[in-house]
């Protein structure tokens, strides 16, 4: 469902409706091919078209955003990042690029192949991607609960009791600010059970820094 979600909400993005004459116009065939994988849910298939346009779309903000989606929902984080960052570049007000090279990031951050080192760059990286997109749209809740993730997240990593590593005020930082973020959650849909167990699972987490 989530999948199908994301889908509605790329078509919206593109205006398909509105625009479907355009689609006659675009000279890039592979462009073509790859926007409708995405719109049929096959973002590996989309890969490949997207990729074949390139560099030739390489300043085209829309196809990259299809590409960067692309490689987000097959998996493939990395690409995905560098690919929303090159969006950003051209649109610095691009919002969902933002949110989801953020969610890639904190994905990737959560990873126990990487250094803690690594992750800790990532997880950091992630909360300035959401915090940017909610500068940009503070009405969107889900940039807000997405936030609040990736500090949890970070107040985890930070709160591993490592030499050189274990930082117990940056752990309580992070978890204060998901809390925050949770908090603004419930005001403003109150009652939400999900968002309250992961309060409890925050504050809990920070009452452990303690032992």
């Amino acid at each position: 469902m989530k999948v199908i979600a994301s889908i509605l909400s790329l078509v919206l993005f593109f205006n398909v409706g509105a625009k479907a004459q355009q689609n006659q116009d675009i000279k890039n065939n592979y462009v073509k091919l790859g926007q409708k994988a995405v719109m049929d849910g096959n973002f590996k298939q989309a890969v490949t078209h997207l990729e074949k346009s390139m560099p030739a779309e390489a300043n085209n903000a829309d196809v990259l955003y299809m590409l960067a989606y692309s490689y987000y929902h097959s998996g493939d984080y990395s690409k995905a990042i560098s690919t929303f960052g090159q969006v950003v570049s051209l649109r610095p007000n691009n919002v969902s690029a933002y949110y989801y090279r953020g969610k890639a990031r904190n994905i990737l951050g959560t990873q126990t192949t990487a250094s803690n080192t690594e992750r800790e760059k990532l997880l950091l990286a992630a909360i300035r991607d959401f915090s940017k997109a909610i500068e940009l749209n503070n009405g969107d809740l889900k940039l807000f609960q997405n936030r609040a993730i990736a500090y949890r997240d970070y107040g985890i990593l930070k709160g591993q009791k490592l030499p050189k590593f274990y930082d117990k005020s940056a752990a309580e930082n992070a978890f204060k600010s998901c809390i925050d973020d949770l908090q603004h959650l419930l005001d403003a849909t109150p009652g939400r059970k999900d968002i309250m167990d992961e309060m409890k699972k925050a504050k809990v987490y920070m009452a452990n820094l303690d032992r």
